[in-house]
């Protein structure tokens, strides 16, 4: 048996510069291959990062013996139809948030994952760091008290008006690029989907929302407020509050090798900042893929999340486009 996962980029998108040196920082892994729409674009890519195999179509790779799993960076709208593609063809599939933009297409990936036996995960990069794990233990062991509300910000600027996130048609849009990572933080602390939400957003000349913000209604009369936007400077944020204090993080979800601080605020006394411990950002979702892959184990993120993910943006969305809260369906 293979002890090491051999893996394949479908597609050249920027934000394989992150996960190439997680793969190649992971005790189990090789990066083996780059597939682009054209022969040329993937053998300058695979020159440039040293890639050993490069296929001119997604589909070339897939039919190869040359991967063993995939990473999927295709814009959102291209998410589940490549990552069955791949599922079908025998690969593992790490996918990038949202793991799809319909319910419908969600329900066909699981399918293919369990009719496949294979391993099928959304890329949520952040939920594997350990400030993010602590983050959960906290919350999971009562030291905040009973959880009342979570509040957390991802904003950065767009600035070329041709960046795919601003096609309505590929899935684009605040609340699928980046506000999915607060809906996904609201959803790991209160751990279930909300009960009803209300969203609200701004439109640009795009006509995908470039402002957006929720407000999500959880059991118990918990709260979540989002926030999303591609109108603003960077700017990313979140906390949590609960009777017995509060949990904040300056950066909860990108650069945490910054100046990232976890702050807790008791109810009484004075704050203390929690060590973390350092680790490369894109890591752990690669390590927890090769455990799925190498050791049978079942990824950490599950796809009853990520389906509940997909099942609160789209009721956020309805929300905002009716102007009126919205329940939650199956």
């Amino acid at each position: 048996m293979r002890n090491t996962v051999r893996w394949g980029l479908l597609s050249t998108a920027n934000i394989n510069r992150r996960v190439i040196p997680a793969i190649r920082a992971s005790d189990r892994g090789e990066l083996a291959a780059v597939a682009s729409r054209s022969q040329a674009r993937a053998q300058a890519y695979a020159s440039q990062w040293q890639i050993p195999q490069a296929f001119g179509s997604y589909q070339s790779m897939l039919d190869s013996d040359a991967v063993d799993a995939v990473y999927i960076s295709l814009p959102n709208h291209l998410h589940a139809e490549w990552s069955i593609r791949a599922l079908r063809a025998g690969k593992h599939v790490l996918c990038e948030k949202p793991l799809t933009i319909s319910l419908e297409e969600m329900d066909r990936m699981v399918r293919a994952a369990e009719e496949t036996k294979l391993a099928l995960a959304e890329a949520f990069m952040y939920r594997h760091h350990p400030q993010t794990r602590i983050v959960g233990e906290w919350v999971g062991s009562g030291r905040l008290g009973q959880i009342t509300l979570v509040r957390s910000v991802f904003n950065f600027s767009i600035h070329d008006r041709s960046n795919v996130r601003l096609v309505p048609e590929w899935g684009g849009g605040s609340l699928w690029d980046v506000g999915v990572y607060p809906l996904s933080l609201a959803q790991f602390i209160m751990g279930e989907p909300p009960e009803w939400v209300v969203g609200d957003q701004w439109l640009g000349s795009s006509g995908v929302d470039e402002v957006f913000s929720g407000q999500l209604h959880y059991s118990g009369g918990r709260v979540a407020q989002i926030t999303s936007s591609f109108y603003t400077p960077f700017y990313t944020y979140a906390e949590i509050l609960g009777a017995a204090g509060r949990l904040a993080l300056n950066r909860p979800f990108v650069g945490m090798d910054q100046e990232r601080k976890l702050i807790f605020y008791p109810a009484n006394g004075e704050p203390a900042e929690i060590l973390v411990p350092d680790k490369e950002l894109y890591l752990g979702e690669i390590e927890d893929m090769h455990a799925a892959i190498l050791d049978g184990q079942p990824t950490y993120l599950t796809l009853a999340e990520s389906r509940n993910h997909v099942r609160t943006a789209l009721a956020l969305y309805e929300s905002a486009e009716q102007r009126q809260l919205v329940h939650l369906e199956g």
